[in-house]
């Protein structure tokens, strides 16, 4: 299952700068069960343009030049099959290896950090249900917490472009300024040891965060926002598939 995985059926182009430093490790989250989405087969799994959604993720992150491994976490019980059905279908250069999701997200990251190798500075933990990311993207977030040694980490965002209303029950209570206010997207580039810091605190303290960021941020670790594109959108209805499906074709044929 620790293997490395080389196979003939899909190679992705590289782009992107060769003289970034291969300093980062990608955490790619596929654990999740997927209720929202309605498929049996779960979200990671549905085929999105002739492969499966979760590919498009693993890819990308084989694309970046910043990238030097790659770990898959998915369910213990399909490990086989993400190999078989997944990474089968790809020919990928950079190691790949799985590790246990757990109950929780936040389980499943921390499954993930304890498969990073030592000597690599930067971790990168995405959400394999956001298909449509680009190298470009990844290298920006890398880059941006390579250049200030001061900055935990980095997350791709969008600023909010609809009004913000502040609700209890049904009542609006406040109209917030939407300039202060973005949409945190993923992936989330931390130094690796802040992360499994970060990680470790919570489990101490039996925190649950809403995201990655959020964790780092509680030990008071300096988290910037990376602008990123509306096209990163995260696959959790079934008509979210149809939305990444029009984008990544128009991609493809452009």
């Amino acid at each position: 299952m620790g293997a490395p995985v080389s196979c003939p059926s899909v190679c992705a182009e590289r782009v992107g700068s060769q003289e970034a430093p291969a300093d980062t490790c990608a955490v790619i989250v596929a654990g999740g069960s997927g209720e929202r989405f309605g498929d049996p087969r779960g979200k990671q799994f549905v085929e999105l343009c002739g492969l499966p959604l979760m590919c498009w993720s693993v890819m990308a992150f084989d694309r970046a030049p910043s990238v030097a491994r790659i770990v898959v976490v998915c369910a213990p019980e399909r490990a086989a099959e993400v190999e078989k059905d997944v990474l089968s279908r790809m020919t990928l250069t950079k190691p790949v290896v799985l590790a246990p999701s757990g109950a929780t997200r936040q389980d499943s990251v921390r499954s993930g950090l304890e498969a990073v190798p030592r000597g690599l500075e930067l971790v990168a933990v995405h959400d394999a249900a956001r298909p449509l990311i680009e190298v470009e993207q990844i290298e920006a977030a890398c880059t941006a917490v390579r250049a200030d040694r001061a900055l935990a980490g980095a997350i791709l965002a969008t600023r909010s472009v609809d009004t913000l209303k502040l609700v209890e029950g049904t009542t609006i209570i406040a109209t917030p300024d939407r300039s202060f206010y973005w949409a945190a997207q993923t992936p989330q580039v931390f130094r690796t040891a802040k992360l499994v810091a970060a990680h470790r605190s919570a489990v101490r303290d039996e925190y649950q965060g809403t995201d990655d960021a959020s964790l780092v941020e509680r030990l008071g670790g300096r988290v910037c926002v990376v602008e990123s594109t509306r096209d990163n959108i995260k696959v959790t209805l079934p008509e979210d598939l149809a939305l990444a499906e029009a984008a990544l074709e128009r991609r493809l044929i452009g």
